[in-house]
């Protein structure tokens, strides 16, 4: 990569910490309210606590939300647009979506809008929203999702017919910095129906409400306020001024260009909507929706002042027309605010172009350079401010309205956790918190664009202030204890090595500083999830579990155990990721060599438990199959298969690693010691796991070369696995054979299920029953060109199963990447299959080219499904096109065989 585009040595001036270029981003959230930080009621039920009726009259707590919003990275100043079409309820300040309860497939986002464009400072940024001249039919999206029942498809807004004719306003919104708190805004409307109609624009600026809870800023007195000022006239006339005071963040000036009036209030709760209580204050939040829809002119502040301003333009838009709004926000007065609004937006557009030239490969199309750039946006627009401190909150504050009587108990053993920071977000209306799981699939494209940034997200998941005391690393916010996949550890080595091929230097302070909190993990997990000692793991993990029988998070109702075939991979795939990173540290400093030795034997030591599970004579490999299962172990010691072929017997297909000769002959010692080990348990060796060498080349992996060309022959076969469109989670077998088993008398069973969760497991909202999801497809790509390292052309299969069409397994992950991206490109019809049957996706020129970056996928179809905007884990798709635009296999060699880097 050639790093000498204007915006990498933005980014190296904020390294060196001479500019502050990120302390202004996309850090609200899209969603606030229903969330757990925002719940003080005694049910511990976020989503009726705080609904989104109650979210335009109600000060957050913990942080904000907006529409395409941005404020600094303490979410101290904020700014968002909001808009009316004369026709809507409800001011649209924010994105509306189904809670859990209503949706018929758990919550769920009803609006239509695309990331366009970011560059990790966020010197660039562009969005679209698509906003419906009729009224927003909020009734009618909640009605038909309630009726609808799990086995029908959600009820979405396009399916309401408010698009038909074109009758929407296309809104798009963009920022640029002029400098590093100097922000250009451009809200850009297009009218794309055939008739007239009324738009009002209402750009927003407020500010965090930390006075209303009994600190820091004390008594209501305190509060900062934006009083409206007089502008310097450029021309005479022509700008609006409001300035803001912040006690931490200094001044801000907000100019406002044409605009019809300026209007204030404050960002405290309308109590008397709310909590039939008197307003401590008189001008509440949702005044401008009351201002504008309810008609109550008293509703804002003649005083033209407040902690919530917004700049009203309204205008009747004929057919085709366009209009443009602009705005100002800087740190420090600017004499002439819009003389080069122009010349810096079309600097910044041209930069950000530069920038991606850097990134992108020419090898690549054009379809395909669109969609990772696209979703590399999605990822940088998915950033928000994390405020969270778990004791304060389970306290409740002094002076909370309507405050709990007691301590909730969510959450009650992460009373250390304490979160302000901006971090990537897997969707920010959706899911807007961090999971770790999530958060190690972000870093690996994200990478490719910010490694300071993915460095920082990974360093933090481990810091005391998030790690529990034991080891554990928090889940997510709904449950902090429930058990993600230890993927951190995979993250920090593949986003060390990817930094060091793009940048030439091996950052070995980032990777010693994590390693060290991952041996506390990984100690927790030893001591946590393999309770008996045995190297067999249990305790069910996040996402997988509604792919088996029942939730193997809670004890079985019959008594017993199951030991898990994807957890115990999981921990043999910790253990090699650990490998890695010990002997790459062991080169400077050969004391990691003895790390490397433990997780060499403990890995082994797993393996071997797979086949002979604790020492007790049964195993999680079925000969007669071919194929992992888990194991149920009851009270009486009988023992039965669990004989569902889903991803659960694909894991271990991960834990595998190969190094070369020389790598040996260089760390004697681990060589040493390795070769020890096996003498005195040659049982261990081309038996439980594969310790081979050949050519030069040394393989260690859980599955011997039998076992991998059995697993194979079903993950490859189209009717089992292998989709059109990647590999799904559970075999398209259980479609015509459904899987039953009784326990302890009650009947158990389990079929493919290609689209949404047809079960309430999880809120109805996560279904790995048969559709696609990236996170795991992309760690199956990467294993499989490992093991083509090893084998190279001696090892080769049908792909499909059956076919007749025989591959290296270098050529089958090529394959798997290409049916995934082609869930995103245009057939020879123009269809993209993400879209499926929703002719506007297809036919229409304002909606074609707009991918949406999915949470999973139809198993047969290739239809987005789950939460619209994942660009978390679904941005993986970037890294894909990325790796597709290489030559060769030796290219991807390069990330784990590079001696020569310079170490910082």
């Amino acid at each position: 990569m050639q790093n000498n585009s204007q915006e990498h040595r933005r980014l190296e001036d904020h390294r060196n910490r001479k500019a502050n270029w990120r302390l202004w981003g996309p850090y609200l959230s899209d969603r606030a309210w229903g969330t757990v930080r925002e719940d003080y009621g005694e049910k511990d039920d976020p989503w009726s606590y705080f609904p989104h009726d109650h979210a335009r009259s109600r000060a957050y707590r913990w942080n904000e939300d907006g529409l395409g919003g941005i404020s600094d990275r303490n979410q101290y100043f904020c700014f968002a647009p909001a808009f009316w079409n004369g026709r809507d309820p409800i001011l649209k300040e924010r994105f509306f979506g189904l809670s859990n309860l209503e949706g018929n497939h758990g919550e769920d986002l009803k609006e239509y809008y695309f990331y366009l464009d970011n560059t990790p400072s966020h010197g660039y940024m562009k969005m679209l929203y698509k906003y419906p001249q009729k009224a927003f039919p909020y009734e009618q999206l909640i009605d038909e999702n309630r009726r609808r029942g799990l086995k029908e498809p959600e009820y979405e807004l396009i399916d309401t017919g408010i698009f038909n004719e074109s009758r929407y306003f296309d809104i798009f919104i963009e920022y640029a910095k002029a400098d590093q708190a100097d922000i250009l805004i451009k809200i850009t409307a297009h009218n794309r129906g055939p008739d007239s109609a009324y738009l009002a624009i209402l750009p927003t600026l407020w500010l965090r409400n930390t006075w209303s809870w009994g600190y820091p800023f004390g008594p209501m007195n305190d509060m900062p306020h934006l009083p409206q000022i007089k502008a310097i006239d450029y021309p005479a006339n022509d700008i609006l001024a409001v300035q803001g005071e912040h006690p931490v963040e200094g001044i801000y000036y907000l100019y406002a260009e044409h605009a019809e009036t300026l209007l204030f209030t404050n960002n405290n709760t309308n109590n008397e909507r709310i909590f039939n209580t008197q307003n401590k204050v008189p001008y509440v939040k949702d005044a401008f929706h009351r201002f504008l829809i309810e008609k109550q002119s008293h509703a804002v502040n003649p005083e033209l002042t407040g902690t919530k301003s917004a700049a009203l333009y309204q205008k009747e838009m004929a057919p085709g027309e366009e209009w443009t709004v602009r705005l100002r926000l800087s740190k420090g007065e600017v004499e002439k605010p819009f003389a080069d609004f122009d010349a810096i937006f079309k600097k910044r557009r041209e930069e950000a172009d530069e920038f991606y030239l850097t990134v992108q490969s020419p090898k690549t199309s054009e379809a395909e350079n669109l969609i990772q750039r696209q979703a590399l946006a999605g990822m940088l627009w998915t950033k928000q401010l994390y405020y969270y401190d778990v004791e304060q909150w389970r306290k409740g504050d002094p002076n909370f309205p309507n405050k709990r009587s007691k301590p909730v108990k969510r959450n009650d053993e992460w009373d250390t956790l304490v979160n302000f920071d901006v971090i990537t977000m897997p969707d920010k209306w959706e899911y807007p918190w961090y999971a770790s799981w999530d958060t190690a699939f972000h870093c690996v494209p994200l990478v490719l664009v910010d490694p300071d940034f993915v460095k920082r997200q990974l360093t933090l998941i481990t810091r005391e202030w998030y790690m529990n005391p034991n080891g554990q690393i928090p889940a997510y916010e709904w449950n902090f204890s429930d058990t993600n996949p230890p993927v951190i550890a995979w993250a920090a080595w593949r986003v060390y090595k990817i930094d060091a091929r793009m940048n030439g230097t091996l950052d070995q302070e980032f990777l010693s500083g994590i390693f060290h909190k991952l041996l506390i993990n990984f100690t927790w997990w030893v001591n946590r999830k393999d309770t008996a000692g045995r190297n067999v793991f249990q305790g069910g993990f996040l996402g997988l579990d509604n792919i088996s029988l029942f939730d193997r998070s809670a004890p079985l109702p019959s008594g017993g155990h199951v030991y898990q075939s994807d957890a115990t991979a999981w921990m043999a795939f910790y253990c090699i990721v650990m490998i890695k990173i010990s002997m790459e540290l062991a080169r400077d400093r050969p004391i990691y060599e003895n790390l490397a030795t433990k997780f060499f034997e403990h890995f082994l030591r797993i393996a071997a438990a797979m086949i002979n599970c604790g020492g007790k004579g049964y195993s999680l490999w079925d000969p007669k199959d071919g194929f992992f299962y888990d194991v149920v172990s009851m009270p009486d010691n009988s023992i039965t298969h669990l004989k569902v072929r889903s991803m659960v017997g694909l894991l271990p297909l991960l834990a595998v690693e190969t190094s070369s000769q020389e790598f040996f002959d260089s760390n004697p010692l681990f060589k040493a010691r390795m070769d020890w080990f096996l003498d005195r348990n040659p049982e261990f060796k081309n038996n439980v796991a594969s310790i081979e060498s050949e050519s030069g080349q040394r393989l260690i992996a859980v599955l011997t070369k039998d076992k991998l060309i059995s697993i194979l022959r079903y993950m490859l076969d189209e009717n089992e696995f292998l989709s059109e469109y990647g590999i799904r989670s559970l075999s398209k077998y259980h479609e015509t054979h459904p899987y039953k088993i009784e326990i302890g008398g009650k009947e158990y069973n389990i079929g493919y299920e290609p689209g949404e969760a047809q079960s309430h497991l999880f809120g109805g909202n996560s279904n790995w029953r048969g559709p696609i999801w990236f996170p795991l497809n992309f760690l199956i790509i990467e294993s499989l060109q490992k093991f083509h390292y090893f084998y190279r052309d001696t090892l080769k299969v049908e792909c499909p199963t059956g076919s007749g069409n025989w591959m290296n397994l270098w050529e089958v992950s090529t394959e798997i990447s290409r049916r995934l991206i082609r869930l995103f490109l245009p057939d020879a019809q123009g269809n993209s299959p993400v879209f499926n049957d929703i002719k506007e996706f297809h036919n229409d020129p304002n909606w074609k080219n707009m991918p949406l970056f999915f949470e999973f996928f139809h198993g047969d179809t290739g239809f987005g499904l789950g939460a619209s905007h994942q660009t978390g884990w679904t941005g993986l798709i970037a890294k894909l096109i990325q790796q597709s635009g290489r030559a060769d296999v030796r290219t991807w060699r390069e990330d784990s065989k590079n001696f020569k880097l310079k170490t910082k």
